[in-house]
């Protein structure tokens, strides 16, 4: 089972949107998937609570310090799970690294504040940094919300149909085609007649298509990566028009 455990100053901000929808209810009532949140606060010797400290050799801000953060950490099951810390510097977060993580045991999600973490637990524990955006955010809860939901809904019966995951974004290295449902018509715009046809041969290739004009326009990173792709397997070179 899949299993998820937060270290973050806030706990309260989960499960948030981990807990709505299939997602929740594969957690709340299914127990497909378990999250654990672990509030950083309570190991610090400070009296007051305080976590952090000036940032060395100046500037602005705080920083996480490293002593509390692997206090917090020693207070934890590892089980193999690897350690992950959101941060904007990371690298992205894809559904390639998505699925990796989703077939393993789960993940413990470090959450930063401030200026961010002392550098040094993160050396020293092993944690890969991930970033779910070119994007600075406040902290990092956000950030590890989705990173939790991109693998929790590839885990076996969370989504209930294993088909939903077959044609989405990024599954063969392009976007998704769009999505059409009724009404026929809406504010003078059709359905296109190929997908009313059920000619499923034809729907196919429109949808297949669609990925490909898609991924052209909004990601020519996707689509040169794929081009290369295909090229190295023997396929058709150049761009399609």
């Amino acid at each position: 089972m899949f299993a998820a455990t937060i270290l973050t100053m806030f706990p309260e901000a989960f499960p948030g949107s981990l807990g709505v929808s299939l997602i929740g209810t594969a957690w709340r009532e299914a127990g497909l998937w378990s999250l654990e949140t672990l509030d950083i606060r309570g190991f610090s010797k400070d009296k007051r609570g305080f976590l952090d400290d000036t940032p060395a050799g100046g500037g602005a801000g705080q920083v996480m310090r490293a002593d509390v953060i692997a206090s917090a950490l020693d207070g934890v099951e590892g089980n193999g799970r690897p350690l992950l810390y959101m941060s904007a510097r990371g690298r992205p977060l894809t559904q390639a690294r998505a699925k990796v993580w989703a077939d393993g045991p789960g993940v413990i999600v470090l959450c930063g504040r401030f200026e961010g973490v002392d550098q040094r637990v993160l050396d020293a524990r092993g944690f890969e940094e991930v970033s779910v955006g070119d994007a600075v955010l406040a902290g990092g809860e956000a950030a590890a919300m989705v990173l939790i939901e991109a693998c929790v809904r590839l885990a076996p019966g969370v989504l209930g149909n294993a088909a939903s995951t077959v044609e989405e974004s990024f599954e063969d290295g392009l976007l998704e085609h769009p999505q059409y449902t009724r009404p026929r018509s809406f504010e003078g715009h059709d359905i296109p007649e190929v997908l009313l046809s059920g000619n499923h041969a034809e729907i196919g290739k429109w949808r297949a298509a669609q990925r490909e004009k898609t991924t052209r326009e909004r990601r020519p990173d996707l689509w040169s990566a794929h081009l290369a792709n295909q090229q190295a397997k023997g396929g058709p070179k150049g761009q399609p028009k």
